[in-house]
């Protein structure tokens, strides 16, 4: 666990990614079986963002690849009713983000708040999982990608991607509005595309990083810190228990899908 250092007289805040480092998957491509359940997705995209999840989750998507699924999900959701989308994250949100919360991250959000800091997630997912995520652990702010919206529904276009080098600007706009002083904020991802939102405070943390953020950490001299324990959400924030939801019914297709493909996936990893 990292230290921290005495709150400051000025505001303070610790900015984290949430993919990877809050919670060990998309939060995004997480959410393609309940979807599927729901009516939003077929078959066929369900298998191909399970795919994408897998890709994920062992470290081998590079930028292109996350550019293409970027325009994938985008798309994808053209049309989509978003008071729908809302009830179905808000539904199945126990379910699917329960299992995915590294115990390291909650604990250190906590200690973070226990010092007086506000905790922000800085997101390139999508406000619609983002910010009930970022309710659910408690989190003071949400820094998320917006999508087009037109007589609520999505238009499949994109108006503000919270990625890379927007990150960092969003930190340094709302460190304007809410007073941070951002030489003693701290930030924490797992991918070098957030080299940009490291930089812009003055305690950056690399968590489960990729091959390159390894590299710029270990050049830099920042911190690195491995989250790996999984926590139940319900037994450490004393939440409620989850209703049955529309994950439930996905179990008989989407999942025997999601599970092929990660065996062949994984043999083909294993054989490289």
């Amino acid at each position: 666990m990292a230290q921290l250092a005495r709150p400051r007289t000025a505001p303070t805040a610790a900015f984290f990614d949430l993919d990877k480092t809050i919670i060990a998957k998309s939060s995004v491509l997480a959410f393609s079986k309940p979807f599927q359940a729901g009516g939003l997705i077929s078959r066929r995209a369900v298998l191909r963002s399970a795919y994408a999840q897998f890709v994920f989750m062992v470290g081998g998507a590079d930028h292109d690849q996350v550019e293409k699924m970027r325009q994938f999900m985008s798309q994808l959701c053209a049309g989509w009713d978003v008071a729908t989308v809302r009830e179905i994250v808000a539904e199945t949100l126990h379910n699917v983000v329960d299992p995915l919360v590294y115990d390291e991250a909650v604990r250190l959000i906590a200690a973070h708040h226990a010092a007086g800091r506000d905790v922000v997630i800085v997101s390139t997912s999508g406000s619609e999982v983002v910010e009930p995520i970022g309710a659910l652990l408690g989190a003071d702010k949400v820094v998320a990608t917006r999508l087009k919206v037109e007589d609520g529904r999505y238009t499949g276009e994109i108006d503000y991607y919270a990625y890379a080098e927007e990150k960092a600007t969003a930190i340094r706009e709302l460190a304007e509005v809410e007073g941070y002083d951002l030489e003693h904020c701290y930030g924490y991802s797992d991918s070098v595309t957030d080299v940009p939102m490291l930089e812009a405070v003055g305690f950056p943390h690399a968590v489960n990083p990729d091959k390159e953020l390894r590299k710029v950490a270990a050049s830099r001299g920042w911190p690195v810190l491995v989250f790996n324990r999984p926590v139940e959400l319900q037994s450490r924030l004393h939440l409620p228990p989850p209703k049955p939801t529309l994950a439930a019914l996905a179990v008989g297709g989407a999942v025997a899908v999601g599970a092929a493909v990660w065996i062949g996936a994984k043999k083909r990893s294993l054989t490289a």
